[in-house]
């Protein structure tokens, strides 16, 4: 059925002008979005088969590529969620800003909602300056955390550029348990002694897991 020939109380954008968004499910949202669907199915149709077999948060977590090899997501449709995925990420992140770190939760709480759902480990250099106010964050690297991958000099880097005297250093467990493995604790302490010869202290190492974490200050 073609959305033209439902009755108007079922059609995601009448129902969003009568009631608001908030009436809506997912699927409806995802179909105002998309606001075309396919011969074989209409947007309602294809929304509601996305949302039941891929979940919203994955959909949204979805690389470009990963998207586009979806039944019935081309290009277009691709970006337009990826567009609404980021929006929403830095919406969240503007609306509750972290400007000075203070504790692991801190990290957390800045890091959280983009990685939660990451499916690989994204590895970061957060940047402080003597009052612990971030400078600037850096994305190192992307993939397995190994030692023999992941150069210091990658690290400390940002930090020498920027003249921050402090990192804290950040990574996600995509498996969503943030306890650390063997290597991440050999790779801690290899950058802490390397931190301490350039003078660039490093305060923590925070693992990101899915609603919770693990700080190697907290944890030592």
């Amino acid at each position: 059925m073609k959305i033209k020939d439902m009755p108007e109380t079922s059609r995601p954008r009448e129902r969003f002008l009568e009631n608001g968004p908030e009436a809506l499910s997912d699927a409806e949202l995802m179909a105002i979005i998309l606001r075309t669907g396919t011969k074989e199915e209409n947007v309602v149709e294809m929304s509601n088969r996305l949302i039941s077999e891929y979940k919203l948060e994955n959909l949204f977590d979805c690389s470009l590529k990963e998207l586009q090899e979806i039944k019935g997501i081309g290009p277009s449709k691709a970006i337009e969620i990826l567009t609404i995925s980021e929006l929403g990420k830095r919406y969240s992140k503007r609306k509750n800003p972290i400007k000075k770190i203070t504790s692991a939760k801190d990290v957390f709480t800045f890091f959280h909602e983009r990685l939660k759902n990451k499916k690989q480990e994204h590895f970061y250099t957060l940047l402080l300056n003597t009052q612990n106010i971030i400078v600037k964050e850096e994305l190192v690297s992307i993939g397995v955390l190994d030692s023999a991958l992941l150069h210091p000099r990658e690290v400390f880097k940002p930090a020498i550029k920027n003249s921050a005297k402090k990192i804290i250093i950040v990574h996600n467990h995509p498996s969503g348990n943030p306890s650390p493995s063997p290597e991440d604790l050999d790779i801690t302490k290899k950058l802490i002694e390397i931190g301490e010869m350039l003078d660039i202290k490093v305060l923590d190492h925070v693992i990101i897991g899915r609603g919770k974490w693990w700080s190697w200050v907290e944890d030592n």
